[in-house]
């Protein structure tokens, strides 16, 4: 279902050739100072446009407050954004009906829904939802207070000059995948809840809700395979916790460890690639060859640094509340 988190709980809505798409945030806390300019920096970086490699698609993106706010400041009712839909080309959808992207949810969501899903830009599992979850992380970055959390792409196409992976991708007329990392800095020790809500249990499920994530690790990550236990220990030199190496990525036991917390994930190339592909199309009933066409992005994953940090922020402040909580019960 479109909800996650148990103090701080975000639901989602919408599709991205409807009317809009918005985010509910339930247990907001009271008296957080909140406006519009305060979702610009992170929406915009998340917008395609004029960049390179993304879609030409432009969406105003600035949100409409629908309740949860009054006199600029949180009530500690559920928090209701809305942003509205202005810029659709959803003619591009309806030549290609009958030809279910590979690699998209266009066939799974025609099984699922009876074929009554809105399939215009992908409807609902189109990468514009990641927009509800940018705007639900600015609240939750005011929540953290603090703590920073920043995301990049470290590589396109397994290239670590991005330019050039990119460039590889736009020569062979199709898309292309990448690595983004996140780093969080200011965590306190003792966040999480193991067992199923340890701190990776819980960012690998709002990580997974992003379209084309492929793949999450942590620290070291699948490079811990091949190293001794020796060499991936790392040495705890004070009662803070602080290591001389970070291996484990800041977390220990499924419960932040004081360090800096360090994941990656992997982004599929964009399914709809400009370049021809082979499929089944469903009024022939045959396989046949066809090509995307509308606004796609070449490199989606050029636009996922402000929704990994987004979905970071979301699960540390609901562990913030959480851990604020106990301790309230303790005392």
């Amino acid at each position: 279902m479109n909800h996650f988190g148990n103090l701080f709980s975000v639901s989602i809505f919408g599709e991205s050739h409807g009317e809009g798409l918005g985010m509910v945030i339930d247990g907001c806390p009271a008296g957080m100072p909140l406006s519009t300019e305060d979702f610009i920096e992170d929406t915009t970086r998340r917008k395609g446009g004029t960049q390179k490699g993304v879609t030409p698609r432009q969406e105003e993106d600035l949100p409409l407050f629908k309740s949860g706010l009054f006199n600029g400041k949180t009530t500690g009712a559920p928090l209701m954004l809305l942003f509205e839909n202005k810029n659709t080309r959803s003619g591009d959808y309806e030549k290609q009906r009958a030809f279910p992207r590979p690699g998209h949810a266009d066939l799974v969501a025609h099984h699922k829904y009876g074929g009554f899903e809105d399939f215009r830009g992908g409807g609902h599992f189109s990468g514009r939802l990641t927009l509800c979850l940018v705007a639900a992380g600015v609240v939750a970055k005011k929540i953290l207070n603090g703590i920073q959390v920043n995301a990049k792409v470290i590589s396109i196409g397994g290239d670590a000059d991005l330019e050039r992976g990119l460039q590889r991708a736009i020569d062979q007329k199709d898309s292309v995948g990448g690595v983004v990392e996140c780093r969080v800095t200011g965590l306190p020790l003792g966040l999480g809840e193991p067992f199923f809500d340890s701190v990776e249990s819980l960012l690998s499920h709002a990580v997974f809700a992003i379209p084309a994530v492929r793949g999450i690790e942590f620290g070291t990550g699948f490079k811990a395979a091949e190293m001794y236990g020796v060499e991936h220990n790392d040495p705890i030199q004070d009662i803070q916790g602080t290591t001389t190496t970070n291996h484990a990525g800041g977390i220990v036991g499924g419960i932040t460890n004081g360090n800096e917390l360090v994941f990656r994930i992997a982004i599929k190339p964009t399914s709809s690639t400009p370049k021809d592909q082979f499929t089944y199309n469903w009024e022939t009933d045959q396989m046949d060859t066809f090509a995307v066409r509308g606004r796609h992005d070449l490199c989606i994953a050029l636009r996922v640094p402000p929704v990994l940090e987004a979905s970071a922020a979301i699960v540390l402040a609901d562990l913030m509340l959480r851990e604020q909580k106990i301790k309230r019960v303790l005392n």
